[in-house]
């Protein structure tokens, strides 16, 4: 049986609680339980702590209490059309937030060998109060003004010689422990859903949010909404996608030789110099994993591989391809640079010790790429550090599934792929 492998930021431990989303009297109970734990993000940077040097020790997780400046008025769920009130019972009501900052009930961590709620609670909850594991929130506080923001970093609890502060997520998320990194990748997406996500896409009008942060819905469906001559919203009938958190698939590929001993990797125009990776790319609508991965290698690179051989849940894959195929960079236009890299070449550089280490200035300069407010690092100076001391370039963590896929090919733990010429 091929090993189950659990990449980082995955193997989430959370009983998610789905169905009691709806429940606004047991998120009402939870909510203000003093085994709850939040998840705290300012514009998508989450709260950990670190020394006093700056470096990240770990994600930070906090009470209700520190929060309850930036909940709002109660109810925090199950809102009616006036602040302080609850709404009636009415299914557009089931756990929503009408006002204030969005929140995400992200699950409860059960503790080892026990349920978190007993039985005859898992149906129709009425305190949740009972619960016996530790529930998660989310929120982003990040629209607060700056001097509430230092109030409140003031206020978190930390061991001695440690702060309270905002972290860039990717070059930080390495410190976390695997639970924390996990939880993290859940609250992370559902935020950044909730607050890309603001106005109906149907009819344009505010959207609020139900199911404690896991729908969203049109303002103009609510019982008291005044719509005047204006058209129903369309987003009232039928199922509706924009309703619920999106994933898009991504395949990332290991290319390798005919022999198995070379892997293709590439060196995006937005990495810093001297960094590759596996190729990636998104599945496109009506493709299957193996045809994104073909079209994907094709596009980067103008190599074509033979059927591609799935890895895990991730959609990581390897392929085998010719070697002595050209490389083209000027299909796609993506890569600066791509080649195929002995295991040798690969050995050595993982046994350094910054082979497969990104900096935190490098993922923010990243970041200022995607985002556009930087130019790709092309022109960038050449590194300070001497030649000697620094490897001839780079790759992914372990933590990432292109880091994953390379370790396993170089220490010879790909048993499953047919090594073959490419026909294609």
């Amino acid at each position: 049986m091929a090993e189950n492998y659990v990449n980082f930021l995955a193997g989430n431990p959370l009983n998610r609680l789905s169905w009691l989303r709806s429940k606004t009297k047991f998120l009402e109970d939870i909510i203000e339980s003093n085994k709850t734990q939040w998840i705290v993000f300012k514009n998508g940077y989450p709260l950990a702590t670190t020394s006093a040097e700056g470096q990240v020790k770990g994600l930070a997780s906090i009470g209700t209490s520190p929060l309850v400046n930036f909940l709002g008025p109660k109810p925090f769920f199950g809102q009616g059309q006036t602040e302080g009130q609850s709404g009636p019972e009415y299914k557009l009501l089931e756990g929503a937030r009408i006002r204030g900052r969005r929140l995400v009930f992200l699950g409860v961590h059960e503790p080892e060998g026990s349920a978190a709620l007993p039985s005859h609670e898992f149906i129709n909850p009425e305190n949740g109060s009972d619960i016996q594991g530790q529930p998660w929130f989310s929120i982003d506080i990040g629209d607060a003004p700056e001097d509430e923001l230092e109030r409140f970093l003031e206020s978190v609890p930390v061991a001695a010689g440690e702060k309270a502060t905002f972290v860039e997520p990717r070059g930080a998320h390495g410190s976390f422990s695997p639970l924390h990194a996990s939880i993290f990748a859940e609250a992370r997406s559902m935020v950044d859903w909730n607050n890309r996500n603001k106005f109906c896409p149907a009819c344009g009008s505010p959207n609020f949010a139900m199911w404690a942060g896991w729908k969203l819905t049109c303002s103009t469906l609510l019982p008291w909404a005044d719509n005047g001559s204006k058209a129903p919203c369309p987003s009232g009938t039928g199922l509706q996608n924009f309703a619920h958190p999106r994933t898009d698939p991504v395949v990332i590929m290991a290319v390798l030789d005919q022999t198995g001993e070379k892997i293709l990797l590439g060196r995006n125009k937005r990495f810093p110099n001297g960094f590759v990776s596996c190729l990636a790319g998104f599945l496109e609508p009506g493709e299957t994993i193996e045809e994104a991965v073909q079209r994907e290698i094709w596009e980067e690179a103008g190599i074509r591989v033979s059927d591609p051989y799935p890895a895990n849940l991730m959609l990581g894959c390897y392929a085998t391809a010719d070697a002595s195929q050209t490389i083209r960079l000027d299909l796609d236009n993506e890569l600066a640079e791509a080649r195929f890299y002995t295991k040798d070449e690969v050995r050595a550089v993982l046994a350094h010790r910054d082979g497969a280490v990104l900096r935190r200035n490098e993922y923010k300069r990243l970041e200022e790429v995607e985002s556009g407010k930087a130019l790709a690092p092309e022109g960038e100076p050449a590194s300070t550090v001497s030649a000697l001391d620094r490897p001839s370039f780079r790759v992914p963590p372990i933590s990432a599934v292109a880091g994953v896929l390379i370790t396993e090919w170089v220490n010879g733990r790909i048993t499953n792929v047919a090594i073959k010429s490419s026909n294609l």
